[in-house]
């Protein structure tokens, strides 16, 4: 789920600053300016892990920035296909589900990777598996979820479009770089509390077989 990647960029250490010692300073302005940042086939950037080596600082002419070169290594979220993540339904909609990570909420589920047959309940705004035994289970907002990773798509970035909301407000609005694209039709997937039951039932199987002596014990 999480790498570490290596980077070298030119870091710009502003005066207010000057006063922290120059490794907090470095590594203060390489959070601020990759935290929470998606960087192009690598991934969402979480934090610095730690700094390989900086260049002695040199003030820029004119502005009273030192420009630090450094070598560093981030950690970054970008989960591979076939892992398994764990997180809570955001929104859903006729063409799926968004799934929220608490870092990150560009997860998105399509109808094709939902059980079968599966169907959108617009008056529950939520996402139904129907399976032949005649019982409905609902992907409920705010439920929490297994799912498994598939794919992962990238967006060329456009320029950012300003516009006003309903209340008229100016809002910027930028589009999406990444995102990732699972599934959740595979036994165990899907809302945890489905198979909760399940675990339990099969668990107290085992336990009246050990009870009634069907299972040798073998010690080692």
């Amino acid at each position: 789920m999480f790498i570490l990647t290596t980077l070298e960029d030119l870091i710009q250490i502003a005066p207010q600053d000057f006063s922290k010692e120059s490794a907090q300073a470095i590594k203060d302005a390489i959070n601020i300016k990759y935290a929470n940042k998606v960087i192009h086939k690598v991934g969402l950037c979480i934090t610095m892990w730690d700094m390989l080596k900086a260049s002695e600082g040199l003030i820029g002419h004119g502005t009273g920035l030192v420009n630090v070169n450094v070598e560093f290594r981030l950690v970054v979220f970008r989960p591979f296909r076939g892992e398994i993540l764990h997180g809570r339904i955001k929104s859903a909609n006729e063409q799926g589900m968004v799934i929220d990570l608490d870092f990150t909420h560009e997860v998105f589920v399509p109808q094709a990777n939902l059980f079968e047959p599966s169907h959108y309940d617009p008056g529950e705004n939520a996402w139904v598996w129907s399976p032949p035994d005649g019982e409905e289970f609902f992907f409920d907002k705010g439920e929490t979820v297994l799912l498994r990773v598939e794919r992962e798509e990238w967006f060329d970035q456009k320029p950012s479009i300003v516009q006003k909301d309903e209340h008229g407000n100016i809002v910027e609005r930028r589009g999406v770089p990444w995102r990732i694209i699972a599934s959740m039709n595979q036994s165990g997937l899907g809302p945890c509390m489905w198979w909760e039951g399940q675990e339990g039932e099969e668990e107290e199987g085992e336990q009246q077989l050990l009870e009634s002596g069907d299972v040798e014990m073998n010690e080692a």
